[in-house]
C-alpha cells in the first residue's frame, strides 16, 4: 500500500527541515504515531535508526527503520530493517512565492497474508487521514496558529470502514476470493499489496493463481496468464534496455488484440505512462497530440505507418500487429518479447498513469490523466449493478483505447477474466464470437447494438448467444426504443452506463430501469454522487433541468495540457445537462455547450469550422449537430464559398476526412449565400438548426437561389 499527501506551508524549507529531522518532535505533530525513538547513537542523518509504530484502527504497525537518504533541506527517506516492509519519504520544495511544498509518502506491505489485500483497502484511508492531519498540524505549528477541527472524526472513520467491508463483500460474491492453495493465494495477495490495483499486479497475480488458463483469445490464438505475465516482463525489460524509463510517456495506437494487453502490462511494470491514441484520428491530429504529450516512443499497428509518418519522427518506434512483415521498417513488439528477459521487475516508485484522449473546448484532442484508484471501491460499484464474476469470458467489442473499453479491460483484469478480442468491429462476427466462445459479457457502444439490430433477422438467429448475461453500454446516448428492441430479442441483459472520460462512470441503468423508464441513464452506484445545478451553482430538485455534476473516486486529475472541468461542492461537471426523476434516475438531455457525441466519440463543431475556413474555395462555414439514428448525432455543415467558387459536397467531405477523424466528417453539406447573423455578427446557429430540420416548413436556401434570411425572434 502506498499513500501520499501534500501541503504548502508558509515557512522556509530549512525551518521545516529542522522539525521533520528531529525525532523528538514527531509525537507533537505526527498523528497516529505512538512511537518514534532513536535506536543507537546516531540521532539524525543518513544511517540513523528509529523504532516506529503507528496506529491503524486498533492495530499497531511498524518496526525498525533506517534513514537511507538525507539531502538537507530537500529530501529525507527511510526504509525498514525489521518488522513490516515499509518505506517513507519527506520532500520539501520551495515555491515561487517563498513558501514550501511539503510531500509525505508512506508505503508498507502488510504481514497478513490470507486477507492482506482487503486489509490494505480498509487501512489505506485511515493512514491517508493520519498523514493529512499530520501535515496540517505541522503547518499550524510552524505558522503559529491553532489547528481547526480534526480529520479523524468517528463518524467519518466508521463510514470509511463500512465502505471497505461492503466492497469486500461485493468482490467476494463476484468470486474475487476463491479457494486456492494457501501459498498461491498468499503470493498473489502480496503481489497486489506491493504493486497496487495495476495491470502489473493483475497479470502477475493471475499467473500465480491461474497459470495455464486463457487470459487472451484473439485472431492470433490463445495466451495463458503465465504467458501474458512473461511476455509483458520481457517487453518491459526490452523497453528499459532501449531507454524507456519510469515516468516516460509512451504512445499506443493499437486495435483490440494481444499486443495492447502486452504493452499496457509492460508499461505498468516499468512505471511508464500509457498515452492511448485514437485509431480514427487523422495524421495532422496525431502530430498535434504527439507534439503536446511528447511520448518518447510509439507502439503501433503496421496499418498506421502512414498516419504516424510525421508524428513518429525522432521517436523510438515499435510495430505491434503485422499485416505484411516484409514491409515492417522498425523493431516489432514480438521480436522484443522473443529476445527480452522474462525476469520480474522491481515495482516503480510511482505507478504509471493512463492518459485517454478527449476533445477540449476547442475541439483539439486533450489528454485526460487518471491515476490508478486507491481502492477497489469503483470496481465494486460496477459489480454491485452488473452480474459479472471472475474467470468468465468477455468479448470486449468497445475499442480498448476508449475509456469504456479500457474500463472493462481493468475490471476484467481484476477478475482474471478471459478477454476475447477482435481487431475490428463487425456485427455478425461479434455474434459469431459470442457463440463460439460462450461469452457472458460483451461491452459495446450503442452504435454497435444498432448495427447488430440492422442485420437480417435470419442472420442474428444463426448464432447461439444464450451465454450472454450482460451487454454493458456507454459512450453515447442509448435510445429507449433500441434498448427495448434489443432486449426483446436477446433478453434483459442491457446495462446502460453514463459518464465521461473526466468523471468515469456516474450512473448505471439496469434492465429493470430501462423497462420502467426508457431512455434513462440510471442511478448513481454506491460511492458516487450525482447532482443537478443551475447556472448560479444552486442544487436543483428532481424534475428540473440543469448542469450535471458528479463526485467519485475516479475523477480525472486534469488535462495534461492544463485546465480542468468546473467543480462545485467537490463535484465535477460532465459538460451535459439533464434532470433526475423522483426515484433518483438520471435523464441526460444534451450538452451544455455545442459538443456532440457521435458513435461514442466527442465532436466539436468549431474544429470542423476552423478547418473549412482554411479551404481555398470556402469563405466561411458554420457546423451544427443533428440527430442520427445510427450514431446518435452527426455534424451538418453550412458553407459559403469564396467568390462563388465551385465546390461539391463530396469535395468538402473528402477535405475534412483527410485532416480529421472520420466521425467528424459532416453527414450533410448545404451551400448558402451567407450565414444568418445577429447585430453583433454572431452566427445564429439556432436558425440554421430550425430551418435545416424543416420544422417550420422551410429549408435553407442554396447559393443558387435567394439568400438565406434570418428570422426575427421575439
Amino acid at each position: 500500500m502506498r499513500v501520499e499527501e501534500c501541503i504548502v506551508i508558509d515557512a522556509s524549507p530549512q525551518e521545516i527541515w529542522n522539525v521533520i529531522t528531529d525525532p523528538e518532535r514527531y509525537r507533537e505533530f505526527m498523528h497516529g504515531v505512538t512511537r518514534w525513538e532513536v535506536e543507537g547513537r546516531k540521532k539524525r542523518g543518513k544511517g540513523a535508526r528509529y523504532r516506529l509504530n503507528m496506529e491503524v484502527g486498533s492495530a499497531q504497525v511498524g518496526g525498525l527503520v533506517e534513514v537511507v537518504e538525507f539531502d538537507e533541506p530537500r529530501d529525507m527517506a527511510w526504509t525498514s530493517v525489521l518488522g513490516i516492509d515499509q518505506r517513507g519519504r519527506w520532500r520539501l520544495r520551495e515555491t515561487d512565492d517563498g513558501r514550501t511544498r511539503v510531500t509525505l509518502r508512506l508505503s508498507y506491505q502488510s504481514p497478513s497474508q490470507i486477507l492482506g489485500f482487503i486489509a490494505d483497502n480498509v487501512s489505506a484511508p485511515i493512514v491517508r487521514r493520519n498523514l493529512r492531519h499530520s501535515l496540517r498540524q505541522l503547518a499550524a505549528d510552524l505558522e503559529g496558529r491553532q489547528l481547526r477541527g480534526t480529520d479523524m472524526q468517528d463518524a467519518g472513520l466508521v463510514k470509511t470502514v463500512t465502505q471497505r467491508l461492503w466492497s469486500a463483500q461485493v468482490l467476494a460474491r463476484a468470486g474475487f476470493l476463491r479457494l486456492h492453495r494457501p501459498d498461491q493465494l498468499a503470493r498473489a495477495l502480496a503481489t497486489l499489496q506491493r504493486w497496487g490495483p495495476t495491470p502489473a499486479a493483475g497479470y502477475k497475480s493471475a499467473a500465480l493463481l491461474f497459470p495455464d488458463e486463457d487470459a487472451v483469445i484473439d485472431e492470433a490464438g490463445h495466451l495463458t496468464f503465465r504467458e501474458v505475465h512473461e511476455r509483458s516482463n520481457a517487453l518491459a525489460n526490452a523497453l528499459a534496455d532501449r531507454g524507456i524509463n519510469e515516468g516516460d510517456n509512451v504512445g499506443l495506437m493499437l486495435r483490440n488484440h494481444r499486443y495492447f494487453i502486452d504493452a499496457i502490462a509492460a508499461l505498468s511494470k516499468l512505471g511508464a505512462h500509457a498515452l492511448l491514441l485514437n485509431t480514427a484520428f487523422a495524421g495532422p491530429q496525431l502530430t498535434d497530440v504527439v507534439q503536446r504529450e511528447k511520448p518518447v516512443a510509439l507502439i503501433f499497428d503496421q496499418e498506421f505507418y502512414g498516419l504516424l509518418e510525421d508524428a513518429g519522427k525522432r521517436r523510438k518506434r515499435f510495430v505491434a500487429w503485422e499485416d505484411d512483415p516484409s514491409e515492417v521498417k522498425d523493431p516489432t513488439v514480438e521480436s522484443l518479447i522473443r529476445d527480452g528477459d522474462t525476469s520480474d521487475l522491481v515495482p516503480p516508485e510511482e505507478k504509471g498513469r493512463v492518459v485517454i484522449l478527449t476533445s477540449g473546448t476547442t475541439g483539439t484532442p486533450k489528454g485526460a490523466s487518471r491515476k490508478q484508484p486507491d481502492t477497489v471501491d469503483p470496481a465494486a460499484a460496477l459489480l454491485s449493478k452488473i452480474p459479472l464474476r471472475s474467470r468468465e469470458k468477455w468479448l470486449i467489442a468497445a475499442p480498448l483505447f476508449h475509456s469504456w473499453g479500457f474500463a472493462h479491460f481493468t475490471l476484467g483484469m481484476l477478475l482474471s477474466s478471459t478477454m476475447v478480442l477482435q481487431r475490428r468491429f463487425d456485427p455478425e462476427q461479434t455474434l459469431a464470437g459470442i457463440a463460439q466462445h460462450q461469452a457472458v459479457s460483451c461491452p459495446m457502444v450503442p452504435v454497435m447494438v444498432q448495427r447488430i439490430m440492422e442485420l437480417p433477422e435470419e442472420t442474428r438467429r444463426k448464432y447461439d448467444t444464450s451465454s450472454l448475461r450482460a451487454v454493458p453500454l456507454s459512450g453515447s446516448a442509448l435510445p429507449g426504443e433500441l434498448a427495448e428492441r434489443f432486449m426483446a430479442e436477446f433478453g434483459d441483459i442491457v446495462y446502460n452506463l453514463y459518464g465521461s472520460t473526466e468523471v468515469a462512470w456516474a450512473t448505471i441503468a439496469t434492465p429493470a430501469d430501462l423497462h420502467v423508464a426508457p431512455g434513462t441513464a440510471g442511478r448513481a452506484p454506491r460511492g458516487t454522487i450525482v447532482r443537478i445545478y443551475d447556472e448560479r451553482g444552486r442544487a436543483l430538485p428532481p424534475g428540473e433541468t440543469g448542469r450535471i455534476f458528479v463526485g467519485n473516486e475516479m475523477l480525472f486529475e486534469g488535462y495534461t495540457g492544463g485546465g480542468k472541468k468546473d467543480v462545485i461542492d467537490g463535484l465535477m461537471s460532465t459538460g451535459d445537462v439533464g434532470h433526475l426523476d423522483e426515484s433518483g434516475r438520471l435523464f441526460v438531455e444534451g450538452r451544455d455547450d455545442e459538443m456532440i457525441v457521435s458513435g461514442g466519440e466527442n465532436v466539436f463543431p468549431a474544429e470542423v469550422e476552423d478547418l473549412l475556413a482554411k479551404h481555398e474555395k470556402i469563405a466561411e462555414a458554420a457546423v451544427i449537430g443533428v440527430d442520427d439514428e445510427k450514431f446518435g448525432q452527426r455534424l451538418k455543415a453550412f458553407v459559403v464559398t469564396r467568390n462563388g467558387a465551385s465546390v461539391s459536397e463530396d469535395e468538402v467531405k473528402s477535405y475534412v476526412k483527410a485532416n480529421l477523424a472520420r466521425y467528424k466528417v459532416p453527414r450533410e453539406v448545404e451551400f448558402l449565400d451567407e450565414l444568418p447573423r445577429n447585430a453583433t455578427g454572431k452566427v445564429l446557429k439556432r436558425e440554421l438548426a430550425d430551418e435545416g430540420d424543416g420544422s417550420d416548413g422551410s429549408r435553407p436556401r442554396s447559393r443558387r437561389g435567394s439568400r438565406a434570411k434570418s428570422k426575427t425572434r421575439s
